[in-house]
């Protein structure tokens, strides 16, 4: 499946018409090329529920340069914040604590950060939601879209469906992260890629 096909079938149907997409964030670099790549067909609400990123100065550091670049962009792009919640994350990831890095842990973090953004996208009547973590080469675009549509039948919103990864999509949020001057972090947030960016430093 190409999603980023199904992504611009998605925009044709729009008809020159913006919609209302709460777009979940998991921080400025990610988001720049997907908000470059949408703010001509959405109103985008950026949406910041990531319980995943320890410590919690790390989650704050992130939330806060997300706010920034959205300033910067000034193009009326809204953001929704969320309480840091941790907890619910090492909830579901009980009994994985040893599984690599893109293993089911993470498809189960994909999963806890999705169900959010549709739910308050139910809530707050968005007519999408979609996630920016596809522009990223280390997440899985199959599962992330899966995971979306299977929501999207649960809480009755159109799911955005994307691969933001192709045509150049990471390798644009790095000319954006760079031109922005945006802190990019060198691992994916939770403790357990954490502890295996150290070992592989230790490993060199």
């Amino acid at each position: 499946m190409n999603y980023y096909n199904k992504m611009l079938e998605i925009i044709n149907s729009l008809n020159g018409r913006k919609k209302k997409l709460l777009l979940h964030s998991c921080c400025a670099p990610c988001s720049s090329a997907v908000i470059d790549t949408l703010k001509d067909y959405f109103y985008i609400t950026i949406l910041y529920y990531n319980p995943n990123i320890e410590p919690q100065e790390e989650y704050l550091k992130r939330k806060e340069e997300q706010k920034r670049f959205i300033k910067e962009l000034n193009c009326g792009i809204d953001f929704l914040d969320c309480d840091y919640d941790n907890s619910e994350f090492h909830k579901i990831s009980k009994g994985l604590e040893n599984v690599l890095e893109r293993g089911s842990r993470c498809a189960r973090c994909y999963r806890l950060r999705l169900e959010k953004t549709a739910l308050l996208a139910q809530e707050h009547n968005f007519d999408y939601f979609g996630t920016t973590l596809s522009v990223s080469p280390y997440k899985n675009s199959e599962w992330l879209n899966k995971i979306g549509e299977m929501l999207s039948t649960t809480y009755k919103v159109p799911f955005l469906y994307a691969d933001f990864k192709k045509r150049d999509g990471y390798k644009k949020s790095i000319e954006l992260a760079n031109k922005y001057h945006l802190y990019r972090q060198d691992y994916c947030g939770c403790v357990y890629s954490k502890k295996e960016r150290d070992e592989h430093r230790l490993n060199k």
